[in-house]
This record gives structure tokens, sequence and C-alpha cells, in this order.
């Protein structure tokens, strides 16, 4: 479910990253992550994600503090499993601070 109003807003995101999401997308653009190709801020089932690899079916979250115990989130992942994508989530501290950690379970997760 594309709607104008979320590719719009999916452009605003992209020219205005969150520092953590900035920083992981250093990490993940142009293959960089064992030659996965992610793209940000994407329309998807109606909703955005923050970074979506296609072929792997494997989307990527930073999550800040508004996200801790969210049952919003829980509904989201829990639809966009059943349109058969898998979500991690990380939050922002995981991204700053362990970043090599974050990678790797990205990697592995993605079957690389």
């Amino acid at each position: 479910m594309f709607t104008m109003q979320n590719q719009i807003r999916a452009k605003v995101m992209r020219s205005e990253p969150t520092s953590n999401e900035a920083w992981l997308w250093k990490h993940l653009r142009g293959r960089k992550l064992a030659g996965l190709k992610f793209r940000r801020q994407v329309p998807i089932a109606g909703y955005i994600a923050d970074f979506l690899c296609v072929e792997a079916r494997l989307i990527v979250e930073a999550d800040g503090p508004t996200h801790e115990d969210s049952s919003y989130d829980r509904e989201r992942d829990a639809r966009l499993l059943i349109a058969g994508y898998r979500v991690l989530r990380f939050k922002n501290t995981e991204i700053g601070s362990d970043t090599a950690k974050v990678l790797d379970t990205i990697r592995i997760a993605a079957g690389r």
C-alpha cells in the first residue's frame, strides 16, 4: 500500500535522518554490509521502514525512547511479518555504542 502521503513523508524522513539513522546508513549503504542492498525510509505495507533489504525480506528499525514497549510497534511488526518481512529493532543506544554487534546481527539475520 503505497499512498502518496507515505511517499512524501518517507522523502522528508530521508532528508532529515536522526543521528543514529545516519550512522547506521553509513554502514549499510552501497552494499557495504555483506553485499546486501538496503534502501532507507521505504513505504511498505502502509508503514515506513527505516531500512529495507528486499532480497533478505528484512526490515531494520532504529528506535528512540518513544518506541519502548510500544503496542503500535508490536502490531506494525506483526503486520509486516504477515507481509513476509522480518523486523529487527535496535535501540539508538545500541547503534551508537555497539555498531559492530548491530551490523553482525543484521548480517546473520539476512543469512550472510
